[in-house]
């Protein structure tokens, strides 16, 4: 057992001590490229996802040093018809790239130190195995499966976390070490399988991927590996009913991933995190990451910030990830930044619109503090002034609140673009922001005749009446009332037990002024 080969099964073993959720057949999607033409895989998924849960599995499956099949008893793989086939029958390389970046950290020849630390470990396993002196790593390795007739397994964890360190000297060097050990003439007589993880996708130069034989499994593509990172809504309903805690707040708090056919995935360490605390609340506890969402969101991009103020308030914005090189230090447009943000999990992503949102509301907590950090006075002024609006509605200030959505609308002017209804829809999004906190913000619902513009519909457990608000352009409040009740708007709140407030708003945009009227409606029992 070493530090790089034949690692053992220790670090399954305590993940099965754990609670752990199944996610053993992506063994068997590996299994199934075994020794093919499609034997490389990269998977990259946000951090806290289950990258490296997932190597540490497939280490101790194909880890001949081992017996692993007592911690596969149970598990979905274990009932496989190819089960016995790989277990346990290949040495296996196994690199976490993290542990040299903070061994070694920047230094420049932090490359020729992976490269000997590897082959000094292979030399020392191997008896009788010697480097000539021109010999590379992937010779040894050569040298290796001649002597053995075994061809290995590799498992490379955070690949990219020399880029993500901003290592751009090493960056060129690890990348040739790359090409050398999985694009070369060699390759097909040395390795079985090569499995990578990171955040990033494999960077590309001049368009083209510097590792074009791997597939690529991303936040933006998942395809069939889709279920095996993220916990799905079923996994979570089971570990929710398990724990007795409430499946209606951990979806509120950490659903909202889009990945691929899978709908709605949830973050698997937050979930997991909320579950041992008994309690919900923000996971996201790196300054570092904190830090990247602050100065992508700020950068001087054309319709960047236009598209993060709609994001906050629910509205999906086009995201071309098409030129994006994955490389974080080279950010060149507004696509490349929300393609980022899509890679590292503050933004979710719909493959079949192409559009991005942001998933849920623990994620949401980090947006509100990175943009009350900038220096975006107008936004952060309207975020803090919407808990006062929200006040005023409940009070049934209708006057206030008109001044109000009117000192939004001109303090904003300059990111939404506003001539009708739906500009209208974006600003008041941003003028009821907090109410979030208590409400699950609806827009366009589906209600009685037709779609009420927007509903403010209670949390669980939160008392405060429900909110129907209707906006018309250059006509008059009153006719926004009049066209809740005319259209049965409330007949959408049939099932909801609680008082219910109506509100008409209207823009004239001739007097370029806002009006408002409030009424409440009786409690309504379904």
């Amino acid at each position: 057992m070493g530090n790089y080969l034949n690692k053992g099964n220790d670090g399954f073993a305590s993940l099965r001590n754990s609670k752990f959720v199944d996610k053993s057949m992506l063994i068997a999607e590996v299994n199934s490229v075994m020794m093919t033409e499609n034997r490389f895989l990269c998977v990259t998924r946000a951090r806290r996802f289950g990258k490296s849960v997932a190597v540490k599995m497939l280490n101790a499956y194909y880890d001949k040093s081992c017996d692993s099949r007592d911690l596969f008893q149970g598990l979905a793989i274990s009932k496989d018809k190819d089960f016995e086939k790989h277990l346990n029958r290949y040495p296996v390389l196994y690199l976490d790239m993290t542990d040299f970046v903070t061994k070694y950290g920047k230094d420049e020849h932090l490359v020729e130190y992976i490269k000997r630390d590897i082959c000094e470990e292979l030399m020392s396993l191997y008896e009788g195995v010697a480097m000539k002196p021109n010999d590379d790593i992937m010779d040894l390795l050569v040298g290796i499966v001649a002597k053995t007739g075994e061809k290995f397994v590799c498992l490379i964890d955070e690949w990219d976390a020399l880029c993500r360190e901003g290592m751009e000297k090493q960056m060129d060097e690890y990348v040739d070490l790359l090409r050398r050990l999985f694009k070369g003439s060699m390759t097909e007589n040395v390795f079985a399988c090569s499995y990578m993880t990171g955040i990033l996708p494999i960077k590309r130069y001049n368009t083209q991927s510097a590792l074009n034989n791997f597939d690529e499994y991303t936040m933006l593509s998942p395809a069939q590996l889709a279920p095996y990172f993220g916990f799905t809504e079923q996994e979570v309903e089971s570990l929710c009913a398990d724990e007795s805690m409430d499946l209606y707040e951990m979806k509120r708090w950490y659903d909202g991933y889009e990945l691929g056919a899978e709908r709605a995935m949830y973050n698997p360490y937050a979930v997991m995190r909320a579950l041992k605390r008994r309690s919900y609340e923000s996971f996201w506890t790196s300054t570092n990451t904190f830090e990247s969402l602050k100065r992508y969101i700020t950068m001087n991009f054309e319709g960047l910030k236009d598209d993060i103020v709609h994001a906050l308030n629910d509205v999906p914005v086009r995201v071309n990830a098409l030129r994006f090189s994955n490389d974080m230090h080279k950010i060149e447009c507004k696509d490349d930044v929300l393609t980022l943000l899509c890679h590292l999990g503050y933004l979710s992503y719909n493959n079949d619109t192409k559009c991005a949102c942001i998933p849920n509301y623990e994620v949401r907590q980090e947006f509100e503090t990175a943009i009350d950090d900038t220096s975006w006075l107008e936004v952060t002024s309207a975020l803090r002034q919407s808990e006062h609006l929200m006040e005023c509605l409940l009070s049934g200030d209708a006057d206030e609140v008109a001044d109000c959505v009117a000192e939004v609308h001109e303090k904003n002017t300059s990111i939404l673009k506003y001539n009708d209804e739906n500009s209208l829809a974006c600003v008041l999004s941003l003028a009821f922001y907090t109410s979030r906190n208590h409400y699950e913000m609806i827009r366009e619902l589906p209600a009685g005749r037709g779609f009420a513009d927007i509903v403010l519909l209670p949390y669980r457990h939160v008392e405060v009446p429900a909110i129907v608000l209707e906006l018309k352009w250059n006509k008059n409040a009153d006719a926004a009332i009049s066209q809740i009740k005319r259209q049965k708007y409330v007949e959408s709140l049939a099932h909801y037990v609680g008082n219910i407030i109506l509100v008409g708003i209207n823009y004239d945009k001739h007097s370029k002024s806002h009006s408002c009227r409030i009424e409440r409606m009786t409690k309504v029992t379904p």
